[in-house]
């Protein structure tokens, strides 16, 4: 005689009992993008009861403040212990534990497969956007590496919802502001305040022409040094960008008395790691045209004293510092 299976009674929608957002999380707001960031954008903290399905956010996330350290010695033959010689951040891991909130089964079915097409790491990276308050967002690329596996135990898992611990791994550490610092020089000669061809009425005042020199503070609120990118417009004929400790990157001036930068024409130097790019914007290599052994260097965090040298033809030149501020933190 067959053993009868007890039918089961799904409770309605308005009993189920849904974990809140935690406070902490509450006042900060967490979404994740994927395929490169491009992606549209999966919040984990905007739940509230009139929108769910949803994606909630739980307590015990890892990994969202300082990135590990990589340290390099030798042992010693004669000496206790080893002897220092560098260190580096090394690759950051994440994990966010997740809530999976449905109003029934093809709904939190849904948000599961709409979650994986998001992380699947084939497509790209992830971007993790954290705002805490009115504080500036941070964004961190991160690869999705686990967690989705599932388990159908009682406590991970029912009808309606599931539980996962997201792991992800950041080969950049280091997470970053949405938005780049800019700074600009201008050098040559500017517009004198009272034009000669125009009527003195109604007054025009030119803008004014700022120059650089051996006493200019950079500063980068990041906690970590930041790579910046240099942009010489022309007319230019030589020019030098001297770093805080001496490092400089130099061009002389062409033997013929012609102009190195061109008017009009905009070198570009990416010094970022994995860059490494001199070249102006109709793609003309200029890395030969820079004086031997060039030093590219890199803008400490806090108030950073530089120099900025520039010999302009006839015209007015100007160089851009642009980069972008790095954080060993979300907040």
């Amino acid at each position: 005689m067959p053993i009868p299976v007890p039918k089961r009674v799904i409770p309605p929608a308005s009993s189920y009992v849904v974990p809140p957002v935690p406070e902490k999380w509450g006042r900060t707001s967490v979404s994740i993008a994927g395929r490169n960031g491009e992606g549209e954008a999966i919040s984990l903290t905007s739940f509230s009861d009139d929108a769910w399905p949803a994606i909630i956010m739980q307590p015990g996330a890892t990994g969202l403040d300082a990135p590990p350290y990589a340290l390099f010695s030798d042992d010693s033959p004669n000496l206790d212990g080893s002897i220092f010689r560098s260190t580096r951040a090394a690759a950051r891991e994440i994990m966010i534990p997740v809530y999976l909130y449905g109003i029934d089964r093809p709904s939190v079915n849904r948000i599961k497969r709409q979650l994986f097409q998001a992380l699947n790491p084939k497509r790209g990276y992830c971007v993790l956007r954290f705002t805490e308050g009115d504080s500036q967002t941070r964004l961190l690329k991160a690869y999705y590496k686990g967690g989705m596996e599932g388990s159908e135990a009682s406590d991970t898992a029912g009808f309606t919802w599931t539980k996962y611990g997201l792991t992800f791994s950041a080969m950049d550490p280091w997470w970053y502001q949405t938005r780049y610092e800019v700074i600009r020089w201008d050098f040559g000669e500017g517009e004198p305040l009272l034009s000669s061809s125009q009527a003195f009425f109604p007054m025009r005042i030119s803008s004014g022409v700022m120059s650089g020199g051996p006493n200019i503070t950079i500063s980068n609120s990041g906690d970590i040094e930041a790579w910046p990118i240099w942009a010489l417009k022309g007319p230019i004929k030589t020019f030098a960008l001297i770093g805080p400790y001496g490092d400089t990157i130099k061009a002389s001036a062409p033997a013929d008395g012609s102009d190195l930068i061109p008017t009009g024409r905009v070198v570009t130097i990416d010094t970022r790691p994995g860059y490494k790019t001199v070249m102006d914007d109709q793609g003309v290599n200029y890395w030969s045209r820079l004086d031997t052994n060039p030093q590219f260097w890199s803008v400490e965090p806090g108030d950073t004293t530089v120099s900025i040298s520039v010999v302009t033809g006839v015209g007015k030149a100007s160089v851009s510092l642009t980069y972008l501020p790095r954080y060993a933190s979300y907040v």
